[in-house]
C-alpha cells in the first residue's frame, strides 16, 4: 500500500527491459508521467489508483521513456555554450524588439525587460509593475525560442492567465508557438546549469 505523500521506488518488467520509477501518491487527478534531471522516472497517482495502474502505465510507455531518458543524457553531455551578460542582455532584448510590434497594436506598451537566472521558469510577466522577466539561460537557446517567450510574456499583458483568450492570441500572432514550446522542452538542461 502506497499513502500520499510518501515515495515508493518500484521496479517494473517493460518490453525494454527493466525500469526503476518512484511511485508519489498525491491530490492528482490524472496518472502523471516525467523524466526528470539523470533520468529519473516518477509516476505521481490519484489517491484512488491502485499500484497496478502505475506499473501498466510504465510498461505501456516504455518506449517513449527510455528515448526521453537518452534525450536527457545527450543534452547532459553537449552543454550550451556559455553567454555574456552584455550579450545575454542584447539577445535577449532583440528577441523582444523583434516580437513587441505583434502586440503594440493591441494596446501593449513597451515593458521594461529584466533578466534574472531563473531556476523553472524560462520567463515571467508582472503585467501590474510593466516588466518581464527573461531568464538569462533563455540566451543560450536558438532565436526562434528567445522570440516565442518573449511573446508569450508579452501576450500576459493581454491575458493573465493560461486561459482560452491567452491560447487563441498566441494562435493569431504565432502560429506555430506550439512546436516552439516543445522544442524548448529539450533545453531544460540549461535551466538546471545556470
Amino acid at each position: 500500500m502506497v499513502r500520499k505523500g510518501l515515495p515508493q521506488l518500484r521496479l517494473v518488467d517493460t518490453p525494454r527491459g527493466p525500469l526503476t520509477y518512484t511511485l508519489i501518491r498525491k491530490r492528482v487527478k490524472n496518472l502523471n508521467l516525467r523524466v526528470g534531471e539523470g533520468g529519473r522516472i516518477t509516476v505521481s497517482m490519484p489517491l484512488r489508483c491502485g499500484v497496478r495502474q502505475a506499473d501498466d502505465l510504465i510498461r505501456e510507455k516504455s518506449g517513449w521513456i527510455i528515448d526521453a531518458v537518452s534525450r536527457r543524457e545527450a543534452g547532459q553531455r553537449e552543454p550550451l555554450p556559455p553567454v555574456s551578460r552584455e550579450e545575454c542582455a542584447r539577445l535577449l532584448g532583440e528577441a523582444l524588439a523583434r516580437m513587441y510590434p505583434l502586440t503594440a497594436p493591441l494596446g501593449v506598451a513597451l515593458p521594461e525587460l529584466k533578466l534574472r537566472a531563473l531556476k523553472s521558469q524560462w520567463g515571467n510577466c508582472h503585467w501590474a509593475q510593466g516588466y518581464i522577466t527573461l531568464n538569462t539561460a533563455l540566451a543560450r537557446c536558438p532565436e526562434e525560442l528567445r522570440d516565442y517567450v518573449a511573446l508569450h510574456e508579452l501576450v500576459h499583458f493581454l491575458h493573465h492567465d493560461h486561459g482560452s483568450g491567452f491560447y487563441a492570441q498566441m494562435d493569431a500572432l504565432m502560429p506555430d508557438w506550439r512546436r516552439r514550446r516543445k522544442a524548448l522542452k529539450g533545453y531544460g538542461g540549461a535551466l538546471e546549469r545556470e
